[in-house]
């Protein structure tokens, strides 16, 4: 997608896990993620519409190295639902480390969407949890609301972002992703992945001040 793209009443911008333990200093710090806060701020102004996710994890939740004795975070865990990587301890519900970034401004978003409080299934996508059955909803507000297309930023690029823009396009809506409002842990190859997917799924990819 090239040139300047113009927000209309059918665009949405989905601003993915903007949370205290994503940023530096945090349980799961996201390198540089708390660099996109700003440009989430400024990428909002320009829609009308917006939705904030937030993971928000039980204290014994599965995905959890210290659930699992012996494992170490970013081991990776056969789960009964597949593949599952391991991570420290991270957004657990009503902590600091789950609360938005005190510098996140978008004041008029219209909803929340928690993912990840079941505690036997991780959840990236805002869309679908890791089972890749059990669904959020997200879905069917966006239709209800009548939104026709999706733009995605936050963190992390490789994970939440990624599997949030995959199932969206999946669900039928025009998906864009905005790559400077991102940013990637790269474990074991993962943003090189995430590039090759979006790009064979014809996942639209942007920056931040093409959108207005």
């Amino acid at each position: 997608m090239t040139g300047m793209v113009r927000i209309g009443s059918s665009d949405v911008l989905l601003a993915v896990d903007l949370q205290n333990d994503f940023c530096p200093d945090g349980a799961l710090a996201v390198p540089r993620g708390d660099e996109v806060v700003a440009v989430i701020n400024g990428l909002a102004r320009s829609f009308p519409h917006v939705v904030l996710t937030q993971d928000w994890h039980p204290k014994d939740h599965l995905s959890f190295a210290s659930q699992h004795p012996g494992a170490k975070p970013y081991d990776n865990f056969a789960a009964p639902y597949g593949p599952q990587v391991l991570w420290p301890d991270h957004c657990v519900q009503g902590t600091s480390g789950a609360a938005f970034h005190p510098s996140l401004a978008v004041p008029h978003a219209e909803l929340v969407i928690r993912k990840g409080y079941h505690r036997a299934i991780d959840s990236y996508s805002a869309f679908r949890e890791n089972d890749r059955v059990t669904k959020t909803g997200l879905a069917g507000y966006l239709r209800e609301r009548g939104f026709e297309r999706i733009f995605i930023a936050g963190l992390a690029l490789d994970f939440c972002v990624r599997y949030s823009a995959e199932d969206a396009a999946e669900e039928g809506f025009a998906v864009v992703v905005i790559e400077d409002a991102c940013r990637a842990i790269d474990l074991s190859g993962s943003l090189a992945a995430t590039q090759q997917s979006l790009a064979a799924r014809g996942i639209a990819r942007l920056a931040a001040e093409a959108v207005g």
